[in-house]
């Protein structure tokens, strides 16, 4: 198969990893891809963007399937244009993509299929927005309803912070992606995340993992896309998975299709757990990051083999074949990060560092310049360990961490703490 992956970030480099391994993947191109990936795929410079310079190069090269990692171009409706030009998609419509890029219209299929979370309520204007949190009271989570790089979200721990956030959204913070503004009950319990791919009709559990959002160890600080995580999520019970199977991704996924919107793709479910009963935080429409590192290490080769299946309508077909292990992944990123940043700052040291199925440097933000590797990015390096236990991932991680040369760097030291 001639396989065609949209993004440059980890999750990308996680993808392309896994599906490099399986025989049936004879050639790999990743557009547009970034140092890391270039070792594993041909990377290609191309607008993931543009619907027709994606058809028109997938066609031009002969592509069985197209993998389509981020969520912008699936809210653009890229997906659609591929199927339209009678290619192999994975990845959900621009009609079913909602899920992530509006937390409104996921709230409402909520509500429409029976799924438990938050009680909510959306706002165009921000002056109803600051009576109804005065009424509501603190804490409370205020939303951009559209796509906002994971950062659109502000847990507000006092009054004050809710009217700072609706202030900033609807300010114009994140563009048209704050347009309208979701708040919603703030949750109490674990947060954990459930990847589940669905072709329309079959659903199929793939994995479980939790990540850590804050920027500060012992989950501190502001919010970030994600400073590490680890898989599976002890948290998240055969039970637990059960539960949410029955009462939300199944009557999620009837909802859509009765809509004439069915998904197909990976949904990303984000939950809040508490006293054995899970409810939703939200939906993603793509693999996370750093939720995929962790993912691919563990699924390996037979990653192309699900999302074949999944894009070919086939999921009741297949199976997710676990082995009883842990995968761990530390994020490393630029100084001052999820703030203000400097690029350019050079890396030293990864072609020392060992490449295999338990111990992997993945690329997010990294570039070349003058012959040498350098920080692109906020989030620029995934150092990712598998192991029997979780400890044993987690020392191979920071092993990892511990031979990369970048002064300008950091990472968080407790990656997985509430696990062990």
């Amino acid at each position: 198969m001639n396989i065609l992956i949209l993004g440059g970030g980890g999750r990308e480099h996680a993808l392309a990893w896994a599906i490099r391994q399986n025989p049936k993947c004879d050639r790999l191109i990743v557009a547009p891809g970034n140092p890391g990936i270039g070792a594993v795929a041909e990377c290609a410079d191309l607008d993931i963007m543009s619907r027709a310079a994606v058809c028109e190069f997938a066609q031009e090269n002969a592509i069985d399937l197209v993998v389509v990692g981020p969520e912008a171009p699936l809210a653009a409706g890229v997906a659609d244009a591929l199927r339209a030009a009678g290619l192999l998609v994975f990845g959900p419509s621009q009609a079913a993509a909602q899920l992530e890029a509006s937390k409104a219209f996921t709230k409402e299929i909520c509500d429409a299929c029976g799924a438990p979370t938050a009680a909510w309520a959306r706002f165009d204007a921000a002056a109803d927005a600051h009576v109804y949190v005065d009424a509501q009271g603190a804490p409370i989570v205020v939303k951009a309803d559209g796509l906002a790089a994971g950062k659109g979200v502000v847990v507000a721990e006092t009054l004050e912070q809710a009217h700072e956030a609706i202030d900033m959204i609807f300010g114009g913070a994140f563009g048209a992606s704050g347009a309208e503004v979701v708040i919603e009950e703030f949750m109490e319990g674990e947060e954990a995340s459930f990847f589940i791919l669905s072709d329309g009709v079959n659903c199929l559990p793939i994995g479980t993992a939790q990540d850590h959002k804050r920027v500060g160890e012992r989950d501190t600080g502001p919010n970030t896309g994600g400073m590490g995580a680890y898989s599976p999520a002890p948290v998240l019970t055969d039970a637990i998975q059960a539960q949410v199977m029955e009462q939300m991704i199944r009557p999620t996924v009837a909802e859509m299709a009765r809509r004439g919107t069915p998904f197909q793709g990976v949904i990303f479910a984000g939950l809040m757990i508490k006293d054995g009963q899970a409810r939703l935080v939200e939906y993603n429409v793509r693999f996370g990051d750093p939720e995929c590192q962790v993912l691919m290490m563990r699924l390996g080769a037979q990653a192309l083999d699900l999302i074949h299946a999944c894009a070919e309508g086939r999921l009741d077909q297949i199976a997710a074949n676990w082995a009883e292990d842990h995968a761990l992944t530390v994020v490393m990123a630029t100084e001052g990060y999820p703030g203000d940043y400097a690029k350019g700052s050079r890396i030293k040291g990864l072609d020392d560092l060992p490449e295999d199925s338990f111990n992997m440097i993945f690329h997010a933000g990294t570039a070349m310049k003058d012959g040498g590797l350098v920080a692109s990015g906020g989030r620029v390096l995934a150092a990712t360990g598998r192991g029997d236990t979780l400890t044993q991932a987690r020392e191979r991680a920071y092993a990892l961490v511990n031979g990369v040369d970048w002064p300008e760097g950091f990472y968080r030291r407790d990656i997985g703490w509430r696990a062990l």
